[in-house]
Formats: structure tokens, sequence, C-alpha cells
């Protein structure tokens, strides 16, 4: 008698060969395209108008996505130039798909400086750096956010202040939405959700539990087709409205958005 083992069976191999194929071709993808932007943000940025440096960011963004074999489902459309957009936080690939369909200045964590290439990156992409638990660095923040805001730049933050699985939103921190109130400038809210192959919720993307930025990316590129889905809800005036119910009606909104199933169709797959 031969003990049967189907681990051992040819298509058993063949899927074990081509799983490990095809994580390793999307490291390849993502360590060409982030040298790509390295070149570009070293060589370009620094002679590039600003209209370029958006376009050439957009494009990088998009190239990012693809590399990690994820696809970005859009819906609604983002507002006129010089909002303020608010978006629930799952991971730092929410970033990348802001950025490939908004161009925007981020607000991120000052750790994020320290990232190996990544930090270096967002810096010359202008990102706004948030020392958490500084009232100081709030204020300067929130001012600058301000001034951008009102030069008709888009500014994103994630009032979260960290990432969730995706399955529930933390409490939304209002600070910083007082800068929308202080220059009378609209608030967006943005719902990000990832979906597995089966179109179910997936946690593979999700940036949480003491994660390493290496291990997140491993744990994408393992994963099937990760769709993205971005959604835009109708811009808020801040007229009449206090930063905190800025804040309470952005979480509603994401919340809603959330709850009901994503729309698929050929017209809201940007890639």
């Amino acid at each position: 008698m031969y003990a049967y083992y189907p681990e051992t069976t040819p298509h058993a191999a063949y899927a074990r060969y081509a799983a490990v194929r095809l994580h390793a071709g999307r490291l390849l993808a993502i360590g060409a395209t982030l040298a790509s932007g390295l070149l570009a943000a070293a060589l370009v940025f620094p002679f590039a108008p600003s209209a370029a440096r958006l376009a050439l960011s957009q494009r990088w963004a998009r190239g990012m996505i693809r590399a990690l074999g994820a696809r970005l489902c859009v819906e609604g459309e983002a507002g006129a130039l010089g909002a303020l957009l608010v978006a629930n936080h799952v991971s730092w690939l929410d970033i990348l798909a802001i950025a490939s369909h908004a161009p925007a200045v981020f607000v991120a964590k000052s750790e994020v400086r320290d990232w190996p290439a990544i930090g270096w990156l967002a810096a010359r992409a202008q990102a706004l750096f948030l020392k958490r638990s500084s009232g100081r660095s709030l204020l300067r923040v929130k001012n600058r956010i301000a001034a951008l805001l009102l030069e008709g730049r888009n500014v994103v933050i994630f009032p979260e202040g960290t990432t969730s699985d995706g399955s529930r939103m933390l409490p939304f921190r209002s600070g910083l939405l007082q800068a929308a109130v202080d220059c009378t400038r609209p608030v967006q809210a943005v719902a990000i959700a990832y979906y597995g192959e089966d179109g179910n919720p997936s946690v593979d993307a999700a940036f949480i539990d003491g994660m390493t930025l290496w291990q997140s990316i491993c744990a994408i590129c393992r994963a099937g087709r990760i769709t993205v889905r971005l959604a835009f809800a109708a811009p808020l005036a801040p007229a009449g409205r206090s930063r905190k119910e800025l804040a309470r009606e952005a979480r509603d909104t994401i919340a809603a958005i959330l709850a009901r199933r994503p729309v698929s169709h050929p017209a809201s797959e940007t890639y």
C-alpha cells in the first residue's frame, strides 16, 4: 500500500510554484517602480513645475498599485480643488489609492519620515508630518493645511489617527478639521475598503498589529488580486458647522458608504 499525500501531487507542486513566481514577480515590479519614483523625485522634481510633479506622482501611484497586483474601483468624484479630504484608514495603500485619483498633499505620522526610501519620497511630495500627542505640531500642521487649501491644493487627512482592519472605524479626531473651518473650504468624506477575489471584505491589505512595512508588502503580494474601493461622497460645506460636527458627519457618511455593497461596473474600474 502506498500512502496518498495530496500536497505532493504535480498539481499541488505547480500551484506552489505559481504562487512563488507571482509573489516574486510582484516584488520585482514594486522594486522597479520604487526605483523609478526615487529617480524622478531626485532628478525631475527639483526642476519641474507643480503641475508636472502632481502628474508624475499620480502616474507613479498608479504604477505601484499595478505592481502590487491590486485593482482600483472608484465611486463618485473628487470635488473642486482646495478641499480637505477626510478618509478612514486601513493601510498605507490608502495613500496610493487616493493619490492615483486625486493628487493631494497628505498628512502622515512623523514616524513615516524615517521609513527607508518611502519617507524620503513622502517628504519630496510635500507630505506634512504630524507628531502625535504634540499640541504644537498639531497647530503647525493645521495652519499649513489652511494655507494649502487657500492655494487651491487638496489635502488628505486620516482622522482616526491610526489604521484598523477595516471591519470597524475608530473615532475621528477633529483637530485638523479646524483648518477647513478657518478658511471655509469644503470637506469631502472618502471611504476606503478592500475586497478579495471572491468579492468579500479582505484584511490582506490591513497595516495593523505592529507589522512592518516589508511584512505588509509581502502579505499583499502573497494575496490574490485585491480590489481597492475608493468612494467619494458629496462635499460638506463648513459654514455653520464646528470641526466636531464636520468630523461626526464625515464619519457617519463613510460608515453609510461602507455599509452598502460596492458599485461594480466598467465605468468605475480605473484599472
